[in-house]
């Protein structure tokens, strides 16, 4: 019996990476004559981190909460269950209250870029601010200008003139303000299921309906979303192409102000790509209509595509105006628009102040950002690592009929959950408790969409192979357990 036993164990392991591996086989039980064997396999494991964070001793999660409840507004919510109180980050970890470590599979909605706390970029900021820790643009500093050199120097063609704000919501008001401006239009067109802000005037821009207003919210008009796995015409982009020629042809007089788009709706949309081809023909018809074109730039720049340093590149066109924030900063409140020299010219007729965008420590910061991409060959590793996620992951699908579709690219990935591939049905409750149980494990991760059916992986950059091995060996740990 002992034999037939260690002769079991080898036969049945088969670890799918290092961090994933199988108990030993306990020996048969012979009860009516039926053997049976006990098999579960343990949870993955973190990988290494040689790292140990600061015993913490500040308030616990309770009595937060409980300040939160009482003194902060009513809208703002939580994630999980049992609510995290995050008191130190390291590079793409995070850490807790107890010290437990977890893996950020989420990067504060791509907020982080290079890492948590990265060295560079802290050591940039410490030594900005020991010196001025702010000044208004009314006076020089050389922080804002040099970076905004440096910045325009990553841009194609003649998108050469910055203009800093604090957000994203900021940008991509300030974009929609110069195209109004600019062409002397009022008509914005949209994608549904799009995100570009929470402020009075982007919520209009913004289609979902957990964001709707009962307040008019102007000439916006929202066309169909070009979603390859759930829109109505699939991947033919000339199909959805042809609602935004509908909407100019009888919806106006033939003039637009402009279209604001993402190149891969990575926030509330639910990690969806953009049909190949729909960029490129929308682009065309809006400039036809005397419309400019607005790249929302705020979580898919700065080399998170991989396969290049903005997500407008690999769709093949040339905004005229692009906005950023988040990763623009590794975490600190820093939002920019580029644009032509002879659209930012219209701004010069009128007045545009901003008390604390371009400040000197968030320039310095923002600097040093860009210096670590390059140094550290980030946008690379979103390609390599990125692959090789996307590559688990549907290798994943094809043993979870849970996973319905698998897309993105570099560390841009969503992963959307379903209970029925043909009619592919949300898996709305399924993909809350996979999320509570990828907490337990250690994995921090982001669920999105309209359905709230989809994991958003968006970690920091530094991610590595073995974090995603880590993640995809999770990930089939608690889908199996389903």
């Amino acid at each position: 019996m002992a034999l037939y036993t260690q002769i079991l164990r080898i036969i049945t392991h088969k670890p799918k990476s290092k961090y994933f591996s199988y108990i030993s086989v306990p020996p048969f039980s012979t009860t009516n004559t039926a053997a049976t064997c006990v098999y579960d396999p343990p949870p993955p494991q973190l990988p290494p981190f040689d790292y140990s964070p600061k015993p913490y001793k500040g308030p616990m999660v309770d009595e937060i909460l409980s300040k939160r409840n009482k003194f902060l507004g009513s809208t703002l919510f939580h994630y999980y269950e049992k609510p995290l109180n995050l008191v130190e980050g390291k590079m793409q970890y995070l850490f807790d209250e107890n010290g437990r470590r977890y893996l950020d599979a989420f990067g504060g909605i791509v907020t982080v870029s290079c890492g948590h706390c990265h060295p560079e970029v802290l050591k940039a900021i410490i030594q900005q601010s020991k010196l001025l820790q702010h000044t208004n643009t009314i006076y020089l500093h050389h922080a804002v200008a040099d970076y905004a050199e440096a910045l325009a120097a990553k841009m194609p063609a003649n998108l050469k003139s910055v203009f800093f704000v604090n957000s994203g919501s900021e940008a991509c008001e300030l974009a929609t303000l110069m195209a109004r401006l600019y062409t002397g239009n009022l008509q914005m067109i949209s994608m549904r299921n799009s995100f570009h802000g929470a402020s009075s005037s982007t919520v209009g821009l913004t289609a979902l309906g957990m964001w709707k207003f009962p307040i008019p919210q102007g000439d916006v008009h929202h066309v169909m979303n070009p979603d390859p796995y759930r829109g109505v015409f699939g991947s033919d982009a000339s199909k959805y192409v042809k609602d935004v020629q509908d909407y100019i042809d009888y919806g106006t007089s033939g003039t637009v102000a402009g279209f604001i788009a993402e190149s891969f709706q990575v926030g509330f949309g639910g990690a969806t790509e953009v049909a190949p081809g729909y960029l490129k023909m929308v682009y065309d018809i809006v400039r036809n209509a005397g419309g400019v074109c607005i790249a929302d730039e705020v979580q898919t720049g700065f080399g998170r595509p991989g396969t290049h340093f903005w997500g407008f590149e690999s769709h093949g066109v040339i905004p005229d105006i692009i906005t950023l924030a988040k990763g623009i900063g590794n975490g600190l409140p820093l939002g920019a628009v580029v644009t032509t020299p002879e659209i930012a010219k219209v701004m010069s007729q009128h007045v545009q102040f901003n008390t604390f965008a371009g400040n000197p420590v968030c320039s310095a910061g923002a600097h040093a950002v860009l210096r670590v991409i390059h140094q550290e060959k980030l946008q690379q590793n979103c390609a390599k690592v990125g692959s090789h996620l996307i590559s688990r992951l549907k290798h994943l699908q094809q043993k979870h009929d849970i996973i319905g579709n698998v897309r993105g690219s570099g560390l841009m990935i969503g992963v959307e959950l379903v209970t029925d591939r043909q009619a592919k049905t949300p898996a709305k409750q399924e993909t809350l408790h996979l999320f509570e149980n990828l907490r337990e494990l250690g994995i921090l991760i982001g669920r999105g969409g309209i359905h709230a059916n989809v994991f958003r992986i968006k970690p920091p950059m530094c991610f590595t192979k073995d974090d995603a091995d880590f993640l995809v060996d999770a990930m089939d740990y608690v889908m199996s357990k389903v």
